[in-house]
């Protein structure tokens, strides 16, 4: 059968490459084209990849409303290509902002819709719920507390764990220990604090200057700023001049498991850092109009996915317009070795596991959407 895979982000990239791996085990005959990125492209053919999402990815209403007409362009692009290439089933990974326009346009043409790994309408944007149930055929969930959240609101899911552990565990064997990644980084013998600022300018400009102030408070510790390959090094050095930071790029899980600790902003990277084991504390800085509002507008409790997962605050998260540096501190002294959180932060982190799900969840889902395909078939 034919498949069309849409994401828009790294983390997209790297679950649609996973899942494409799965989706050939479940159907050797698998063709695949997509828009996505070099993992994808990797797993499915570089020959198969239509967009990368370098071109696609636009964060913030400013940057939308600056590309628009590009934005426009490449919808339209992507809608005549999936017409002509005529799949079994367009799959939409994550990427709301564009996706939800595809399962739309795609209802309207008769195209099967899969959509996996769904968006975030149990924080914001709930009324997004409703083109879910119009226009998706299926949806593909990977976080437990959804299972109870969709079926409220009319929504069938699939649930088979989350495919991020399928990423941590290929990688886990590979990870150095902490000498070992001291001396491929050149950094000296002091223990590590894992600075996890982002992977989007805005993160990077709004997080990493706070941080650094609250290095300062630890001339015992180096802490190390995780820099991603798509944002250039001068952005980082911007707001590292003149602070004890170091850097070190494209090593995001290295530099987690070789950490006795982790800053770290609100986001994918809050689950990853507790599924590799190592406490954290959870910092964000927005603008104060946004704090007040959070209440209003957020429709959880929490904003850490280790938090949402396990249903109460295991992790400290501090949202704040300012980051309250004596607070930060007090929390990240907790959780550092011998401090008074950091046991049942690890309990904590043992249990999210079970709850998370096992390896494989990557198989099952492809497994699920094949079987799905051939009943629909029959």
């Amino acid at each position: 059968m034919k498949y069309y895979l849409i994401a828009g982000e790294p983390s997209g990239d790297l679950h649609g490459a996973n899942l494409i791996e799965g989706l050939r085990k479940a159907d050797p005959e698998a063709e695949f084209r997509f828009w996505g990125g070099d993992r994808m492209a990797e797993a499915g053919g570089r020959q198969n990849l239509r967009k990368h999402y370098r071109e696609t990815s636009f964060f913030g209403i400013v940057q939308v409303l600056k590309n628009l007409r590009t934005i426009r362009r490449q919808m339209r692009e992507c809608r005549e290509d999936v017409a002509a290439w005529r799949p079994d089933a367009l799959i939409l990974i994550d990427y709301p902002g564009f996706n939800m326009k595809m399962a739309r346009w795609a209802s309207g043409h008769g195209i099967r819709t899969f959509y996996y790994i769904a968006p975030k309408v149990w924080a914001w944007r709930e009324w997004r719920v409703k083109s879910i149930r119009r226009y998706v055929d299926r949806l593909y969930i990977i976080f437990p507390f959804e299972r109870d959240y969709f079926p409220r609101h009319g929504i069938d899911p699939v649930f088979e764990g989350n495919p991020l552990v399928d990423a941590i565990e290929a990688r886990r064997p590979t990870l150095p220990d902490g000498d070992a990644f001291r001396r491929r980084n050149g950094l000296d013998n002091r223990p590590i604090i894992a600075l996890v600022a982002g992977s989007r300018r805005g993160e990077i400009r709004d997080n990493l200057p706070l941080m650094a102030r609250l290095a300062e408070r630890f001339p015992d510790r180096q802490f190390v700023v995780t820099g991603v390959p798509w944002l250039e090094r001068a952005l980082y050095d911007r707001y590292m001049a003149g602070t004890g930071l170091r850097y070190v790029c494209d090593q995001t899980y290295e530099t987690i498991a070789a950490a006795e600790a982790a800053v770290v902003t609100s986001g994918t990277a809050t689950l990853e850092t507790a599924l590799l084991g190592t406490p954290e504390v959870v910092v964000y800085r927005t603008l104060w109009f946004q704090v007040k509002l959070q209440p209003y507008v957020l429709k959880v409790p929490w904003v850490s996915l280790v938090n949402l997962n396990l249903g109460r605050e295991a992790v400290a998260e501090i949202i704040q317009s300012d980051l309250d540096v004596a607070r930060a501190e007090r929390e990240l002294r907790a959780i550092l070795p011998g401090g008074a959180k950091r046991g049942r932060m690890e309990a904590d982190f043992e249990e999210l596991r079970t709850v998370i799900g096992g390896p494989g969840a990557s198989e099952r889902f492809a497994r699920r959407m094949v079987g799905e395909l051939k009943k629909n078939r029959t």
